[in-house]
């Protein structure tokens, strides 16, 4: 995929094999400008090598390769396949094998390839792959039915077409690597195609060059691909990732390359800022947490208030490879220093293309989360480093490709961009809708109704036993979610400050309404299950954790509901909703989620 390709290089030094003297082989010439990630350049030079009877496992590994970073796995399977019968083949040949495999959705064939991978190699991640084959294969075949997606043609060429924002309350902005006529000579070794710049559209369907580079502001001379771009809700500042070229010197190489020298270049993210004036993008200035000599930073994303920026880095101090950060704006308009987003959504693998809506939800695109291959967007709530666990949005908005860049104003539609198959080209733009769960004027089998609009849902969970929840107060009365065999719900928590076992204010609102559906349905029993941080010793915590329990139930008690309905359960620190063990460093915020107290229903 291209734009990971480009995320990707983040420290690599390009450096030719072959000095000025030696006449090189045809091969050895394939192999520099595979080394200088020339794929396309050096495709053509491997498949004539190879139309021999026999030829050379080299070369037959390398086609494969080429055909991989060029994202045609249909001609990388074929290739990987013909590398692994080779007695001398490199075991990591069968873990690509396995990954295009599964990106062409062979799932059976990829676990079995993965197999034989870690049999040789680490194990522990085989658990995670296997996994990714299995929910992969389960998704595809039963997709989601509230999500409509629609390759949105008007944007998408047989190019790469991706990243499309929002510019304005009609407009539209996007990357490509599409080649224009005026362009036909600026091309892109390593696929082919043009290099990657910003388009907008203009008028009802049109789609024009967005112009960035100007006399005046020269910071774009060394870039090598533009995008994507994002804007503030005012619409008069822009963060526009680019990729930079840093030459590093000369050194000899062969003549037919690059007419006897090679730059030795590195190539990294950076973010620009930009502000429009007159209709036109102008005073650029780089991002202050910029380096691109040590690390790239790219892939903006705002607050809706503009007071907190998100983005993706590799900078020291994070969780994995590339990482989601942010920064706070100061009372001086200057940005506070990056702090990680946390292992919640922060993996050992890579996080890109973080996007937050009008209701702060954040999405962003994981290779190290549970998936279904490649890139997977997920979603998450919360704010800075404080986030929910995230979500797969599964199909049909996700793939066993690399989906990514979902944008969206209010979670019922938006776009986000793809290369899967069938598409017009590498990546698309695709468009979704989303249909929220159908609300009906009467109640659903098993539900309570409260006064103040939530809906309580009781179903078995998968141990058997049944279970309370309740929507948010803000939906409307009786609206009904489906629920599956095995499903089970828990109702809005009740919280408690550090250390007390009183009933809160806001605690106290859940319990008056649990009061009205107890009485409505006066044959449900309770476990009332109380739950503590990890701030004390075990021994303390699980008597504290049982007094909030008791100190619920009286309270339930109380209002007139008969005490052998309830039954008092206090689970201490054993159960705790995120990594804040003992010795872990986390936010007060972080800390509240696990005071907790969780109703279950025993029986009804």
């Amino acid at each position: 995929m291209k734009k990971v390709a480009f995320i990707i290089l983040l420290a690599t030094t390009f450096l030719a094999r072959v000095s000025a003297q030696e006449q090189p082989t045809k091969q050895k010439l394939a192999d520099n400008l595979f080394e200088r990630y020339e794929y396309f350049k050096s495709l053509n030079i491997y498949l004539e090598l190879a139309n021999k009877s026999q030829p050379k496992y080299a070369v037959v590994e390398r086609i494969a390769d080429c055909y991989r970073l060029m994202n045609d796995y249909e001609n990388a399977e074929i290739w990987y396949q013909k590398a692994i019968a080779y007695p001398e083949g490199a075991i990591i040949d069968h873990f690509y094998y396995a990954e295009v495999l599964l990106r062409n959705k062979k799932f059976a064939d990829a676990r079995e390839q993965y197999k034989v991978y870690y049999q040789v190699e680490n194990g522990d991640q085989l658990p995670f792959k296997l996994a990714t084959c299995d929910s992969a294969e389960k998704w595809i075949n039963n997709p989601s039915t509230a999500f409509t997606v629609i390759n949105e043609q008007k944007y998408n060429t047989k190019y790469s077409d991706w990243g499309l924002n929002y510019e304005g309350p009609s407009g539209f902005v996007f990357t490509s690597d599409r080649i224009l006529p005026k362009q036909k000579n600026d091309i892109y070794n390593r696929n082919g195609n043009g290099y990657f710049k910003m388009y907008h559209t203009t008028g009802e369907n049109g789609v024009g060059l967005l112009e960035l580079k100007t006399e005046k502001n020269p910071i774009f001379e060394a870039v090598y691909n533009v995008g994507p771009m994002v804007l503030t809700n005012s619409g008069d500042t822009a963060y526009i990732t680019i990729t930079t070229t840093l030459p590093k010197g000369k050194l000899s190489v062969d003549a037919k390359v690059s007419g006897g020298t090679e730059s030795l270049y590195t190539r990294r993210l950076q973010l620009i800022v930009a502000t429009k004036t007159a209709g036109k993008w102008t005073n650029f200035k780089s991002f202050p947490y910029n380096n691109v000599n040590e690390y790239s930073v790219g892939h903006a994303t705002l607050s809706k208030d503009g007071k907190v920026i998100y983005f993706t880095s590799d900078m020291p101090g994070g969780q994995g490879k590339t990482d989601i950060w942010y920064c706070i704006k100061q009372p001086d308009g200057t940005w506070g220093q990056p702090v990680n987003c946390g292992n919640v959504i922060n993996t050992k693998e890579d996080e890109f293309f973080p996007t937050l809506n009008d209701n702060n939800t954040l999405y962003f695109s994981s290779n190290g989360l549970p998936g279904m291959g490649g890139l997977d967007i997920f979603k998450t709530k919360g704010e800075k480093s404080t986030w929910i666990k995230p979500v797969n949005l599964k199909t049909p908005v996700n793939s066993t490709s690399d989906d990514f860049y979902f944008v969206t104003r209010d979670s019922l539609s938006g776009y986000f961009s793809s290369n899967r198959e069938g598409g017009s080209g590498s990546d698309d733009v695709y468009s979704f809708g989303y249909k929220p769960p159908p609300e009906t004027k009467h109640p659903a089998k098993n539900a309570l109704t409260a006064k103040n609009g939530q809906v309580s849902s009781s179903s078995k969970n998968g141990n058997g036993k049944p279970t309370l929840a309740n929507r948010s107060a803000q939906e409307p009365l009786a609206r009904i979610v489906s629920l599956n065999k095995g499903d089970g719900f828990i109702i809005k928590n009740i919280y408690y400050n550090l250390d007390k076992s009183n009933i809160r204010p806001d605690a106290a609102v859940e319990l008056d309404e649990l009061v009205q559906i107890l009485k409505q349905r006066p044959t449900i029993r309770l476990e009332v299950g109380a739950h503590t941080d990890s701030r004390a010793p075990a021994a303390y915590n699980m008597a504290l954790s049982i007094r909030r329990a008791h100190s619920a139930v009286d309270y339930l008690v109380a209002r007139g509901i008969a005490s052998d309905r309830l039954v008092p359960r206090g689970y201490g620190e054993t159960r705790l909703l995120n990594n804040c063990t003992k010795g872990r460093f986390c936010t007060e915020a972080e800390h509240q989620l696990n005071r907790r107290t969780e109703l279950r229903i025993l029986s009804e």
